[in-house]
């Protein structure tokens, strides 16, 4: 089912090798509600715990694909959710610090994670906005929420040359790719419309 379901991405046009053989590898099964598990290999986004969606695979394919991993490459997860779209970083031999604002999805996930023998470098419970300025710069960073604008806060925390991958709107999203040239300069390529939970801000 998960080989099919790569030939589904290609046909989509997912062209990474490494990328479609982490989605051929991670049983996404496992990262939804037993109730669900006959759906896991359709190319659909799913609900899972705390009102959040498991991402559709085309769009964690895409996003992925985006994001140019390279093996030991330290990267920024905004929105654990299940931990699939983790658990594909995981494969590509990426560092993943990974951050999710929903308690009960940060509890669950993380013990999941234990369960399994995912390893990401941390996973911390708190506002995705503010990124991990202590742990910065990072070579990549993954936005798994729709954001009404771009935090300051990731762009700031990107490497030169790395990139910033984050689905940006309110009704619906247009997937945006920054990729830092300089201190100063980004390059911005809008890659098509997408739909995402709200990435939602701590305000206090």
């Amino acid at each position: 089912m998960r080989n099919k379901l790569a030939d589904v991405l290609i046909a989509k046009g997912i062209v990474d090798v490494k990328v479609l053989n982490a989605i051929r590898n991670v049983p996404r099964h496992l990262f939804m509600d037993s109730s669900f598990e006959g759906h896991a290999y359709q190319d659909k986004a799913f609900p899972i715990a705390a009102d959040q969606t498991i991402s559709q695979p085309y769009t964690v394919a895409f996003q992925t694909e985006l994001l140019a991993i390279e093996p030991g490459h330290k990267v920024l997860e905004i929105g654990t959710g299940s931990g699939y779209q983790t658990a594909i970083l995981l494969k590509l031999k990426a560092k993943v610090y990974t951050i999710e604002r929903q308690l009960e999805l940060f509890k669950k996930t993380n013990l999941f994670f234990k369960k399994m023998g995912y390893r990401p470098k941390k996973v911390i419970f708190g506002d995705g906005y503010k990124g991990l300025p202590e742990i910065a710069p990072f070579d990549s960073i993954i936005v798994t929420a729709g954001a009404p604008e771009v935090p300051k806060a990731l762009m700031s925390q990107l490497k030169v040359g790395g990139r910033l991958v984050i689905p940006v709107g309110a009704e619906e999203q247009i997937m945006t790719m920054f990729i830092r040239k300089s201190e100063k300069e980004f390059e911005k390529k809008e890659l098509g419309a997408f739909r995402f939970v709200p990435l939602l801000e701590d305000k206090n």
